[in-house]
């Protein structure tokens, strides 16, 4: 028991150190192991951690320049023995011996995938290879694709560590997280004596960049063009130096350095153009004419994707300007191309969506624009399958903006919303894919949703549930409020008494500043409960305008929703037109048109109710412009069956979609179908067979429609590995009361197994299960393949054998709560739906644009 206590008091320091002083190694976990008393294993230990800050520890490629004093005073120190000298040596289990900045990003291997731009960038390296990888980093570079560029890079510094800018093209792949680059630039600056002149410029001009000696931020950027400008002005034919002056001014830009002439900037990207046609520079080209004269990047747009087909976000870019040109059709290709080949790319390579970070931003745009053609169950498919993606806490949940989760969601509600697709509204709100009662705000937006979707269908029962619900809350944030304020009043009391009043037997000292803090929360509490009591009076007007529209009580429904804000406005201009203003409507629906061109919804209506109006000509007029729009929409959804017999009537025919075809400025498209998926899925996971403890085999076929969880920990003596065993140890019930499993399957050997069960006190509630050659680590790619070592891994299996849900880091997944509730939802009711034949894109829509 003292040895126990002994241990944990010590683990404690150990892991207070590491994170504060970043230098203590892993010795302590070896000492622990040591058949040595309990007594002495203390006093090594903390000998270590009281010297440790001047014991001289460096990981290699940082701290080189250590004065050779404070070597010689480090060497003079008296070892513990060996086993103890050798331990310093050493770097935490899972991390880099390079340092912090190889820590995270990509630690499994790169291949050379092609399709990632035509790239002529030599370097100083003898490794034809890493100097093919070097090359694909660049043109990954040039399509945002930072995580596999910084693989690329990797993989060409693990090919030939002496090669520069390997180090410096990790750094470019690093540039949002500036400590990262500047630990990757410093290997290139130490390696700069050997290479070019010219490589010597890029890997300056980025040290500058990076460096602290500038602190103005913007000052830095401009600073970092003119020494990138220079580099072209010595050396004219280096293309991919114009390449990076164009991406640094659009990048300038961006952080207040306006770009002085478009048409300049235009220029350098054609001189790249003339000599390369389809380098990534298209991409460059797109961005500087996005929000001014989109038509002067039609031709990039018709070039982007080809120039760089394997990196999604060259086929996302074109869908920039198709859409600011109001080219939906051709913007739905571009962006659901890039989706595609996205999905493939992590199916194929097992990297979990979001993990690419223009994945959820390319997904989203195409729902919008699947939307503004009509293809509203597509839209709705995509969307669903955006919420149901695995979740991770760096990545992806509903509370993280700009995620897949996030947006998934919001594009679903407005889908449904908008096409009006009640039956199906409730059918999602009734599911995990809606209702999120966790967050309050998002599970008011599904309350609203499902009670107008309810009234409009009948359902009396789901109807009254939400009126009530959303009528519990607001009594709730009433009372809230009021018990607000009266903090408020008494707070602002105290302050106008303040410190002068005379103090009575058991007061406190007046303290005014946090007084004032307090006030400050309150008020700040009670708007925020205001904001969310205006939402819930908003939810439930909608709710009854609703039911008087299902009543056909359209004026006071039109009341209502108007008072209650948020619903489509052409929806509203048909509600007015059915009360009686019908020209009002028609206005109303008519300025829509304009304020929303080329978008089938306003048009729809418009069609709809000009003719119910008696003006057929307009009508038909309108609707040939509906058919010029797309000849896409879903025509079994209620807003455009509707049309059916007005076209009829109108002498069009019944079948009345065109079929129109490809536009002439939009160059070689491939087929959807042979970029990949519509649809994320999960991968296969390997199999496997090992040894656990007890000697007795274990494998993934004893898991045949069972799943189950997968903890790759590197062995008894890892710190973080025996606090995440120790962490998810007491949840085994829980996990298997969801009908998942547990195994941990450890680098160590059997006996490093049984010593696990050893420290583990009263043994391991997780069976284990031996590795100790890698061969599963690496099957599950739980293995940094630069450096030759096992990683931390957790992996979410299903009854099926696929992977659902992954982490790979240098440290542990320690949310064991996280991961029980992900679990739960990715098992539960919300499964991927796989790809099936005839959804997305079909050959007819491929064939239009």
């Amino acid at each position: 028991m003292i040895k126990v206590t002994i241990r944990a008091l010590i683990q404690n320091l150990i892991f207070f150190s590491y994170h504060f002083e970043g230098k203590i190694q892993m010795v302590f976990c070896r000492l622990f192991n040591r058949q040595i008393s309990p007594l002495f294993s203390w006093l090594i230990a903390l000998a270590i951690f009281v010297l440790s800050p001047s014991v001289g520890l460096t990981f290699q490629g940082e701290n080189q320049g250590k004065s050779k004093a404070l070597e010689a005073k480090a060497s003079e120190k008296p070892t513990v023995d060996e086993d103890v000298e050798e331990s310093l040596k050493e770097v935490l289990e899972g991390h880099s011996t390079h340092g912090e900045a190889f820590n995270e990003g990509p630690r499994q291997s790169a291949y050379l995938m092609g399709g990632t731009g035509n790239i002529h960038f030599p370097v100083t390296t003898d490794s034809k290879q890493a100097q093919a990888f070097i090359e694909q980093g660049i043109g990954q570079l040039h399509g945002f694709w930072y995580l596999e560029a910084e693989r690329s890079f990797r993989q060409a510094a693990a090919l030939d560590e002496d090669c520069a800018m390997a180090y410096w093209g990790a750094a470019m792949a690093a540039y949002s997280k500036r400590s990262r680059s500047q630990g990757f630039i410093k290997e290139a600056v130490s390696r700069i004596e050997s290479v070019s002149e010219r490589e010597k410029l890029y890997i300056k001009s980025l040290e500058n960049y990076f460096s602290d000696k500038e602190k103005d931020k913007k000052k830095r950027a401009q600073n970092y063009l003119k020494d990138l400008e220079s580099i072209v002005i010595k050396y004219p034919d280096d293309l991919e130096a114009k390449a990076f002056v164009a991406h640094r001014i659009w990048h300038n830009a961006r952080e207040g350095t306006p770009i002085s002439s478009y048409v300049s900037l235009s220029s350098l990207i054609e001189d790249i153009l003339v000599v390369e046609p389809l380098h990534p520079a298209h991409h460059y080209m797109i961005h500087l004419w996005d929000y001014r004269h989109p038509e002067n990047a039609v031709q990039a747009a018709a070039r982007c994707g080809v120039s760089g087909p394997s990196i999604a976000h060259m086929w996302h870019m074109p869908g920039h300007i198709y859409s600011r040109l109001k080219r939906y059709e051709d913007a739905v290709y571009q962006q659901e191309a890039s989706a595609r080949v996205d999905h493939a790319h992590m199916i194929r390579d097992r990297v979990m969506p979001d993990e690419i970070n223009n994945f959820a931003h390319n997904n989203e745009w195409l729902i919008r624009n699947l939307s503004f053609v009509g293809r509203a169950r597509d839209a709705m498919d995509l969307a669903v399958n955006m919420t149901q993606l695995p979740r991770h806490p760096k990545h992806n949940t509903l509370s993280k903006s700009g995620g897949s989760a996030s947006y998934g969601r919001r594009r679903l509600l407005q889908t449904l919303r908008e096409f009006q697709l009640y039956e199906e509204a409730i059918e999602f709100c009734q599911t995990s894919v809606l209702a999120v009662s966790s967050n309050p705000s998002e599970q008011l937006k599904t309350l609203r949703l499902l009670g107008c979707s309810a009234a409009m269908v009948g359902r009396s029962d789901l109807l009254a549930t939400a009126k009530q619900t959303i009528v519990e809350y607001v009594e709730t944030a009433e009372a809230e409020k009021v018990d607000l304020e009266k903090q408020i009043k008494k707070l602002n009391a105290s302050l106008d008494r303040g410190a002068d009043a005379p103090p009575r037997p058991k007061d406190k000292k007046f303290d005014e500043k946090k007084a004032k803090l307090h006030l400050k929360q309150a008020k700040d509490k009670s708007s925020k409960i205001k904001q969310k009591i205006d939402r819930l009076n908003k939810s439930q007007l909608a709710i009854e305008g609703y039911e008087l529209v299902a009543k056909e009580d359209y004026a006071e429904g039109l009341k209502k929703l108007e008072s209650a804000t948020g619903e489509d406005v052409s929806w509203l201009g048909e509600l007015q037109f059915l009360s009686g203003e019908s020209e009002k409507g028609l206005e109303k629906i008519a300025e829509q048109v304009k304020r929303r061109p080329s978008e089938v919804i306003p048009l729809a209506r418009l069609v709809y109710l000009q003719f119910q109006n008696g003006d057929n000509k307009l009508a038909k007029e309108t609707l040939e412009k509906l058919r010029d729009t797309s000849g896409s929409m879903d025509l079994d959804i209620p807003l455009f069956n509707r049309l059916a017999p007005v076209a009829m009537e109108l002498g069009i025919g019944k079948r009345w979609q065109k079929d129109l075809g490809p536009a002439a400025d939009i160059g070689f498209r491939p087929p959807l179908e042979s970029l990949g998926p519509f649809r994320w899925s999960p991968s296969p996971a390997p199999q496997w067979n090992l040894t656990d403890s007890q000697n007795q085999s274990v494998g993934s076929s004893d898991f045949a429609g069972q799943p189950y969880i997968a903890i790759f920990y590197l062995g008894h003596g890892c710190l973080h590995c025996a606090e995440q065993l120790q962490a998810f140890g007491p949840r085994v019930s829980d996990f298997e009361k969801s009908g998942i499993e547990l195994i941990a399957i450890s680098s160590d050997d059997q006996d490093g197994l049984l010593k696990s069960i050893e420290d583990a006190g009263t043994g391991s509630p997780i069976r284990l299960a031996s590795d100790s050659n890698h061969e599963i680590f690496r099957k599950f790619r739980s293995f940094d393949d630069f450096e030759n070592q096992p990683l931390h891994g957790t992996f979410l299996v299903d009854g099926m054998g696929k992977i659902r849900w992954q982490d790979i880091s240098y440290e542990p997944f320690m949310d064991h709560q996280f991961l029980l509730d992900e679990a739960e939802r990715l098992l539960g009711g919300d499964t991927v739906v796989p790809e099936q034949a005839g959804k997305g894109s079909t050959e007819k829509q491929v064939s239009r644009r």
